[in-house]
C-alpha cells in the first residue's frame, strides 16, 4: 500500500507544478494556441514523467514549430525512433534552462539549425496516465524561422534519426500533433493576409 500511495503523492505534486508552470507561462506570453491530449504510458513511464513535470512543470520539455516562409511554407520535423513518428524538435529542460533556451538546443542538436524565435505559440496540457493514476504537465511549443533548409542531426541521446522539412498541407499521417500543427500554420496565414 506504500507505493500505490507515494505514487498518488507523486501524482499531486506534479499537477501542483503543472498549474504553477502553466500560470506562469501563460502570463508571460500574449496569445498562443491551447492544445490538449492525453498519453497512457506504462507504471514507470509515469513515475518518470510525473518526477520531470515536479522538476520543471514540462514531462516532455520543450519544443519548437520552425517553419520556412521562402518555400510556401514547411515545416521541420524530426523522426523520433521511441515513438515511431515525426515530431517537433525538442526535449527535456537542463538544470537551470528556460523551456526557450531548451528548445533553442534542442533544435540544433536534433537538426542543427539555428532559427530567429518569435515567442510562445502553442501550450499543451499533456494529460499523463497509467491505471489508476493520473496527473497531467505543459508542453510549450515555439515558433521560429529559418532560411536554413539543410540538416544535420547528432542527438547525443540518439533518438532521432533523421530531420526533414514538410510542407504543412501534406504532413506524414506519423506525425503527432498532426492536427494542432495544420490549426496553427492556418492561424498563421490568416495573420499575414
Amino acid at each position: 500500500m506504500t507505493a500505490v500511495d507515494e505514487l498518488w503523492f507523486l501524482a499531486d505534486r506534479a499537477a501542483q507544478q503543472a498549474e504553477q508552470t502553466y500560470h506562469t507561462l501563460s502570463s508571460r506570453y500574449d496569445s498562443f494556441i491551447l492544445a490538449e491530449r492525453t498519453d497512457r504510458v506504462s507504471r514507470p513511464r509515469f513515475r518518470t514523467l510525473a518526477d520531470r513535470i515536479v522538476n520543471c512543470g514540462a514531462p516532455y520539455g520543450a519544443h519548437t514549430i520552425v517553419y520556412n516562409r521562402i518555400d510556401g511554407g514547411s515545416v521541420l520535423l524530426v523522426y523520433h525512433d521511441g515513438v515511431n513518428k515525426w515530431v517537433l524538435p525538442g526535449g527535456e529542460i537542463d538544470g537551470g534552462e528556460t523551456y526557450r533556451e531548451a528548445a533553442v538546443r534542442e533544435l540544433h542538436e536534433e537538426a542543427g539549425i539555428d532559427a530567429t524565435y518569435e515567442g510562445l505559440t502553442m501550450l499543451t496540457r499533456v494529460t499523463i496516465t497509467t491505471r489508476s493514476y493520473q496527473t497531467w504537465g505543459v508542453l510549450p511549443v515555439f515558433a521560429a524561422q529559418t532560411e536554413c533548409v539543410e540538416t544535420t542531426v547528432s542527438d547525443p541521446d540518439n533518438e532521432i534519426t533523421a530531420a526533414k522539412w514538410f510542407s504543412f498541407s501534406s504532413l506524414p499521417e506519423e506525425t503527432r500533433d498532426r492536427s494542432a500543427l495544420k490549426e496553427w500554420w492556418d492561424g498563421q496565414k490568416e495573420t499575414a493576409e
